[in-house]
Order: structure tokens, then C-alpha cells, then sequence
């Protein structure tokens, strides 16, 4: 779980760098005929290759078996039937219920997720108006320089939401290596529905304490539940077809990436036809995400260790190893094929600071960016 939060990560992390970082760099080259977009796409693209090339070339795969010199790997878990440790191949994954009920957990858990990181902005500009700026008339009545003051602040709470989406991946992944992924998915759709459902309260009372804190556990709870169903997965089906198995499963997050905006969306728009003011637009979309929120718990609940006759034999599984290792060695560049012990101290140091210094800039950016709404 702590390693794939630490992965998964970067996905939010190459958000928080790459939106200021272009913003900046339009800055720099936009002039009174170009608003600079080609020369940042450049800039951007030169910068992307060194780092994504230098990240393919720089890391090996380790023979089977290796384990760092000392190092002595703790028991199997084999009192936790949710923990397998066999493997089911890729190919059988389509057949597998267990499969289906993840993918439907995931689809469910982003939807909703997803949903209010779409509206996030325009949802506190419309709910809150002038009280974001202190002034009092609502969204509607305010003119063209209160709304830009009011959009600054909505920008502010963009950015907060980004931090807890980035640090949401790493923190609820790395706990549920303690509470188990059933167990932190249950959390995930309980504690979500709850504060979906507070949120029109929050808004109708004017608390902008509870509703922007609602908001914010949700969006971890949404990063939270992408870096998890990795752990969810290898503990279902194994470790050696993961990798695979979590690229088919992504297919639900790219339909929760159509589902849940379509929804909200949708919702609003109707909502203002039927002539609803705009701070009451989203309490239905409310109420229809902790919906979805039900659909991912009932799923949850229904996971169950994967049957035995979907695993591999023992047979089966060493001939996977051997060309899984034969296709790692012929694909590897340069020497240190294989060999896992021969990094210097010096690399690894160069490497931490390739991803902590723009890592570190990134959210020192968003930080700026978040005070805004405190202010």
C-alpha cells in the first residue's frame, strides 16, 4: 500500500508541477503578438523527455529471488484469506467476479470523487457569493470586480484540494496496509456518503468551515482510493500479473472519468432550468453521489477471496518467472542487467533530489496559491 501510494503519487504531483510550471513559463515568452504557448510546449516537452527517459533507463529488474543482502522478509500473512499468495494469470482475469466487483468499487469511489473536483470552483463561487470576499449579496448580484475577487479565492480552494488529493494517495494506501483494503474501502464509502450528504447542510448554514472540510477529506479519499486498488489487486490475484491486471482495471477510472463529470454536469444544468437558484443547484447532485457511493459499498461487500481454481499451479507459474525475467533482461540498456546492489549512494541521492526539488516546488506553489483562500 505504501509503495503504490508512493507511485501514485506522481500522479498528482505531475499536476501541481506541470500547471504552474506552464502558467510561468506562458509569462515568460508571451509578448504583445503570442501569448507564448508554442515555446512552453517546447520548454515543457524537452523537460518531460529527460525526466521520463532518465526514469525508463535508470531503474533494473532483479533476478528472481533477490532480496537485499541482511534482509529477511516477514512471515506470509496466511491467517488473512484476503492476502493470496498465489497468482492468477492475466488472461483469466475477465472471468473472475472478484475482478468486476473491484473495477465497480474503483468506477464508484472516482465518480463521485471526480464529480466534485470538476465543479469545485464554480460550486463554492456559487454557494458562498459574496461571503467569500465578506461582502453580502449572492452570487448573481455581484459585479464584474467582485467576481473576479470571489474566483481568486475559488482558485485558492482549487489548489487546497490538490494538496489533499496528492497527500490522500500516499496516507490512506499506507493505512491500509493496517486496516486491510476491504477494510479502507469501507471507510472510503461510509465517511464519503456522510459528508457528501452534509455538504448541502453546510452550504444552507454558511459554514464555509464544513463545507470546504468536507470537501477536502473527500478528495483524499478519491486519491486515497486510486493508489489503494493496486495493494486491493495484489492482494486478490497475486503479484505477478499486477501490473497488467491494474491496466485492465484502470478501464473504470477512464469510464468514472466520463460518469461522474457527465452526471454533475448534467444536474446542475437541469437544476438551473427548472429555476432553482444557484446555491441550491448541487444538493441533488449531492444526494445522487452518495448513491453511487452505496453501489461501490454493497461491491466492497461482496468481495471474497478469489476461488482456487483460478491460480496458476506451481508449473505454470515458474515458466511465467522465467520469461517474465528473460523478457526483463533482453529489454534492459547498459550494464547492471539484473544486479539490484551495484547503485551508488550518489545516484540514489541525485534520484530522491530529481523528484523532491520540483516535488517540493510544485507544492510550495500550491501553497501560495491555497493562502489565497484563507486571505
Amino acid at each position: 500500500g505504501m509503495a503504490t501510494g508512493m507511485a501514485i503519487m506522481g500522479f498528482g504531483g505531475g499536476a501541481m508541477i506541470g500547471s504552474p510550471l506552464a502558467v510561468d513559463l506562458m509569462k515568460r515568452f508571451s509578448d504583445a503578438h503570442d501569448v507564448g504557448v508554442m515555446q512552453t510546449f517546447v520548454v515543457m516537452a524537452i523537460g518531460y523527455f529527460v525526466f521520463m527517459m532518465a526514469g525508463a533507463l535508470g531503474y533494473r529488474v532483479p533476478p528472481t529471488g533477490w532480496k537485499p543482502a541482511g534482509w529477511t522478509p516477514p512471515p506470509a500473512q496466511t491467517s488473512n484469506a484476503m492476502i493470496t499468495q498465489r497468482h492468477v494469470h492475466v488472461k483469466k482475469v475477465w472471468g473472475i467476479p472478484q475482478f468486476w466487483l473491484v473495477w465497480l468499487v474503483l468506477c464508484m469511489n472516482v465518480s463521485a470523487g471526480i464529480g466534485v473536483i470538476g465543479i469545485s470552483s464554480p460550486m463554492l463561487q456559487e454557494v458562498f457569493g459574496g461571503a467569500l470576499i465578506d461582502l453580502p449579496g449572492k452570487f448573481g448580484e455581484l459585479d464584474k470586480t467582485q467576481l473576479a475577487a470571489i474566483a481568486v479565492v475559488a482558485g485558492g480552494f482549487t489548489a487546497l484540494l490538490s494538496l489533499f488529493n496528492i497527500g490522500g494517495r500516499f496516507v490512506w494506501a499506507s493505512l491500509s496496509d493496517k486496516l486491510g483494503r476491504k477494510l479502507t474501502y469501507t471507510v472510503f464509502f461510509v465517511l464519503g456518503a456522510v459528508l457528501y450528504a452534509s455538504i448541502p447542510s453546510s452550504a444552507g448554514a454558511g459554514s464555509k468551515l464544513l463545507f470546504v472540510g468536507a470537501c477536502c477529506i473527500i478528495v483524499s479519499m478519491y486519491g486515497g482510493g486510486f493508489a489503494t486498488v493496486p495493494a486491493y489487486l495484489a492482494d486478490l490475484f497475486g503479484t505477478q500479473f499486477v501490473g497488467a491486471i491494474h491496466g485492465r482495471l484502470l478501464t473504470a477510472w477512464a469510464t468514472a472519468g466520463i460518469l461522474g463529470p457527465v452526471v454533475v454536469n448534467y444536474m446542475r444544468e437541469y437544476q438551473l432550468g427548472l429555476g432553482l437558484p444557484r446555491e441550491q443547484v448541487y444538493n441533488q447532485t449531492m444526494y445522487i453521489l452518495v448513491g453511487m457511493l452505496v453501489i461501490g459499498f454493497i461491491a466492497n461487500l461482496l468481495v471474497r477471496p478469489v476461488a482456487d481454481k483460478h491460480f496458476m499451479s506451481d508449473a505454470e507459474l515458474a515458466i511465467e518467472k522465467k520469461l517474465a525475467h528473460e523478457k526483463a533482461a533482453a529489454s534492459e540498456v547498459g550494464e547492471g542487467s539484473g544486479r539490484a546492489d551495484t547503485v551508488s549512494p550518489a545516484v540514489v541521492v541525485l534520484a530522491w533530489a530529481a523528484v523532491g526539488i520540483p516535488l517540493a516546488w510544485g507544492v510550495y506553489k500550491t501553497l501560495i496559491s491555497a493562502a489565497k483562500f484563507f486571505h
